[in-house]
């Protein structure tokens, strides 16, 4: 391809003129983008059958360059606006939020109760039933004693062990 086209010739004489045909549409920056594009396609034709009118080929290639990009633009919002409506939620103070983990704290968090789990089954079988009907469950010391049939301060040093026990073993 030599810059003696007759789309290259046509391109660089109306190059102001479609810049601002397409900034009134789109914008300046978009407008940049498409304009930069079109001659990104002419120059990459081989040498083109004869174009009978080049300044209408261009604003064609531009105008359709525009319309994919509107067709992109508008199928990434709907892609975008499905997700928010099921990942995020709005809180009462209005703030949007997203009601999903990252992927590196679920990551995090599933390996701390893997360790948590770990640790737990070292104690006795009533420390560990113990610790999950009062911590997991939301049991009170004295619910958790009446259901295990023993006394409150029994249930009580189980916690006092349980929880020493995990101190030890994650560091917290």
């Amino acid at each position: 391809m030599s810059n003696s086209s007759p789309l290259v010739a046509a391109f660089l004489a109306r190059r102001a003129a479609l810049q601002r045909y397409f900034a009134r549409r789109v914008g300046d920056a978009e407008a940049e983008e498409i304009v930069q594009e079109i001659f990104v396609r002419i120059a990459g034709l081989p040498e083109p059958e004869e174009v009978r009118t080049p300044a209408g080929y261009l604003y064609r290639l531009g105008n359709n360059l525009m319309l994919d990009r509107l067709r992109q633009n508008r199928a990434r919002a709907a892609r975008d606006h499905a997700w928010r409506d099921s990942h995020h939620v709005i809180a009462p103070s209005g703030e949007d939020v997203s009601d999903t983990v990252a992927a590196d704290e679920a990551l995090i968090a599933r390996d701390q109760v893997r360790r948590m789990e770990a640790a737990l089954a070292e104690l006795p079988e009533g420390v560990q039933r113990s610790f999950r009907l009062h911590k997991l469950e939301g049991l009170s010391h004295a619910e958790v004693a009446e259901r295990m049939g023993v006394s409150r301060s029994l249930i009580e040093k189980h916690m006092m062990r349980a929880l020493r026990h995990l101190m030890t073993k994650l560091g917290r």
